[in-house]
């Protein structure tokens, strides 16, 4: 077990390692874009990019986080990745917690491969471009869900995702040994990706 644990902290540190200097170059690319129109969203836009390095380098260094910070982490990436996009653009989240989770804990950065993976190769098309994220937390179950559309012509691939899904895979069948389900579809026409992890 112990050999198990720190093959996952390996696993969970190089994933980190691959998040960060894509996502830092990506969130300096819109703050910069945000400085040069002097929009007046520049500020907070700052302060959600030090939030989310902050939680990515150092915050998620723990096998679990209160499940709101991860929630946070989220709403403030797809906050920052939707402001690259037309305000017609189908790009939506939606958050519902039915639960009291202040005392819930979650391991970190499970969903964002999937978020990164949907912004990076999504809304690509020059027609009926969307990108639909939906989190539920019920009875303690985290619910994560998300779907974008590809290209008519792209290829399926023989296997979804690449190494930063198996990674997540990998943890899952670490930290949440039959206390989850994970489904990836390449579908026709989109993408999609459905996790539930039992939080109890």
């Amino acid at each position: 077990m112990d050999l198990k644990l720190q093959n996952l902290n390996i696993e969970k540190d190089f994933l980190k390692a691959q998040l960060n200097p894509h996502f830092l170059f990506n969130t300096l690319n819109n703050l910069y874009g945000l400085v040069v129109k002097k929009d007046p969203s520049a500020p907070e836009a700052i302060i959600n990019i030090s939030d989310l390095m902050a939680y990515t380098l150092y915050e998620s260094n723990t096998e679990k986080v209160p499940v709101q910070k991860e929630i946070d982490f989220i709403q403030n990436y797809f906050y920052l990745e939707r402001m690259r996009y037309s305000a017609d653009k189908d790009i939506t989240l939606e958050i519902s917690v039915e639960d009291d989770i202040d005392n819930i804990q979650i391991a970190p950065l499970l969903s964002f491969t999937f978020i990164e993976n949907a912004f990076k190769y999504g809304l690509k098309s020059a027609e009926n471009n969307f990108l639909k994220i939906s989190i539920d937390i019920v009875n303690n179950i985290f619910y994560f869900a998300i779907e974008n559309n590809k290209e008519k012509n792209s290829v399926k691939k023989t296997s979804f995702g690449g190494i930063g899904v198996k990674n997540v895979e990998k943890r899952l069948n670490l930290i949440y040994p039959d206390n989850h389900e994970l489904i990836t579809e390449d579908r026709e026409s989109s993408f999609f990706v459905s996790l539930s992890i039992n939080l109890t």
